[in-house]
């Protein structure tokens, strides 16, 4: 049977929830959760008003969940409402927690988000790892992830999973990397290689970025084209507020769309691609730089600068960008394109050149550019805020955990 071409969250960050009586009481639960959660404080008369549900019904639930753990009792309402007050409800600061972390080219990087929302650790290390292999990076990355832990252990949290973001093919089984060019990596399985004592998903940076951008972004509609870069570029497609996989989940790998067949070759294994003109070191190459560890630090500050040999050059990747985003406006007609990731703190240099190859390329009306507010920090946020998704979509989860 062919796998769903369309997903909310990464595979195995939820599951759906069966036609019966416990399904549908599981159900409630998470409507419960979801809509506590989206208010910041709820009464249950509030609740039950909310979704629909009798009082009665709704307080059986909300017992259930401040048992888990997942829902904290605040006292009573403020005054001034009709009728004798009822407790507020909130969010639990403390209890599960999502675990999310990334793996980059250059660097790793751990956060710990609790279910309301908050990052309540962090930890980054700075560091080349293309060309290394797997086992040592996972090694540092687990001493990232169990030195958050411990820290967010003192604030009384425990990790409810761990979801990874990497720069590469991930396979449906959300645990093994087909193919990470930048890397260097070629079916690897990180479930063997990362801890195995919480519920594990990985998944591409590029969708990582754009469930942080459709989940925290203000106002992000709900069909847009994320298109994210550091060393390489990724995107991800979002329609109708879920993520389009494809077939094998490779969707959304923009970075190796040609833009000059005869251009310089590729890691993938192509020519012309667009890495190969918009991405961080193509950049810096063609403005004649040297590396250093702020690589968007470095091309903002020159480009700040009036350094003509860096605007050039990033003239020269909005351009090809926006030949390569022609391509996927025409073909999907998004409502937007989001840009997030190294090209957020750019966009003052990329944009117009960008924006002047859509508008002359696309074939129906100019589709809209944004910048992301979340930058880089989008795939690792994604990440963990996957991780409390799947919480607050069934939170009965955590019962059986216990």
């Amino acid at each position: 049977m062919t796998a769903p071409l369309h997903e909310e969250r990464p595979p195995r960050a939820g599951r759906a929830l069966p036609d019966t009586q416990q399904g549908m009481r599981r159900r409630n639960l998470a409507r419960v959760m979801h809509a506590v959660s989206a208010e910041g404080s709820l009464s249950r008369a509030a609740a039950a008003s909310r979704i629909g549900l009798t009082r009665a019904a709704v307080s059986t639930l909300v017992d259930d969940l401040i048992r888990w753990g997942l829902l904290e009792e605040l006292g009573p309402e403020r005054p001034g409402r009709v009728g004798r007050p009822g407790s507020a409800l909130a969010v639990s600061g403390r209890g599960p927690a999502g675990i999310g972390a990334e793996i980059g080219v250059d660097h790793l990087a751990v956060c710990v988000v609790d279910l309301r929302g908050e990052v309540r650790a962090r930890a980054v290390r700075h560091g080349v790892n293309r060309g290394r292999a797997a086992g040592p990076v996972t090694e540092e990355l687990t001493v990232l992830i169990h030195r958050v832990v411990a820290e967010a252990q003192e604030a009384e949290l425990w990790p409810a999973g761990l979801a990874v973001a990497v720069p590469g093919l991930v396979a449906r089984d959300a645990r093994t990397v087909v193919r990470a060019p930048n890397l260097d990596w070629h079916d690897t399985d990180l479930g063997r290689l990362l801890p195995g004592d919480w519920p594990l998903a990985v998944d591409n940076e590029a969708n990582f970025g754009a469930l942080a951008e459709l989940w925290l972004g203000a106002g992000t509609p709900g069909d847009f084209l994320h298109v994210s870069a550091e060393i390489g570029i990724g995107a991800a497609v979002v329609v109708d507020g879920r993520l389009l996989r494809g077939t094998r989940g490779f969707a959304g790998e923009l970075g190796h769309v040609p833009v000059r067949p005869e251009g310089p070759s590729c890691p993938c294994g192509s020519r012309g691609c667009l890495e190969q003109y918009a991405g961080e070191e193509a950049v810096l190459r063609a403005a004649g730089l040297e590396p250093r560890e702020d690589l968007v630090g470095l091309l903002a500050e020159r480009a700040e600068a009036g350094d003509e040999a860096v605007r050039a050059a990033l003239r020269d990747a909005g351009t090809a960008l926006g030949i390569a985003l022609t391509g996927a406006v025409n073909l999907l007609d998004p409502e937007t394109v989001v840009l997030g990731g190294a090209l957020a703190g750019l966009s003052p240099w990329l944009l117009p050149s960008l924006e002047t190859e859509l508008t002359g390329r696309t074939a129906g009306p100019a589709c809209p550019v944004t910048v992301s507010p979340l930058g880089s920090q989008g795939p690792l946020l994604g990440a963990a805020h996957s991780v409390v998704r799947a919480v607050l979509d069934d939170p009965a989860v955590v019962a059986e955990r216990a």
